[in-house]
């Protein structure tokens, strides 16, 4: 039988989408409000890799990744999605549409979580209507994408981010 023990903790980050580069930083600021200090943060890229978001959104979207110095525990990436949830209604544009989105997960030594609000096969129920993702794992020294890992997730450009934000957990713990 094993012994029950308490998870250990994982890196917390926000991957940010917009058109507006501005928000990106307005965003990175209400976030470290609430979970601290910023210890990496990705650059800002273009973003071409599904016309899921186009119409609500428009073109010309970008993408960059922050990362949290504070380490958290995996449980609460539930209540981190429905808070990041909250802050994109406060962005909304003429259409009732969003401005940004925010996508939360965290990654360990050994996996990379995605926090959604949508179920599908391969995603775990968490809490208050929120499901876990692992979208990358982490073996034979590199991050490994899985069958259903998002495109933009298997890019080099994505995996070198969270290489280095993996080393930087690695000496958090």
């Amino acid at each position: 039988m094993g012994k029950i023990t308490g998870p250990t903790p994982v890196k917390l980050f926000v991957g940010m989408l917009s058109q507006e580069k501005s928000l990106f930083y307005d965003l990175a600021q209400k976030l470290s409000d609430i979970y601290g200090k910023i210890d990496f943060k990705s650059p800002a890229w273009p973003w071409d890799h599904s016309e899921y978001y186009e119409e609500e959104m428009g073109l010309g979207l970008m993408r960059q990744f922050i990362f949290f110095d504070k380490l958290i525990s995996p449980g609460d990436i539930a209540e981190v999605k429905i808070k990041t949830d909250d802050l994109e209604k406060l962005y909304l544009n003429d259409n009732s549409g969003r401005r940004i989105n925010l996508d939360p997960g965290y990654l360990d030594s050994a996996k990379l979580v995605l926090a959604t609000t949508k179920n599908f096969s391969h995603r775990i129920y968490l809490n208050s209507g929120i499901y876990g993702e692992v979208t990358l794992i982490y073996s034979g020294g590199d991050f490994r994408s899985l069958p259903y890992t998002f495109p933009d997730y298997r890019t080099e450009t994505y995996l070198e981010v969270f290489r280095k934000a993996r080393g930087i957990f690695k000496g958090q713990i």
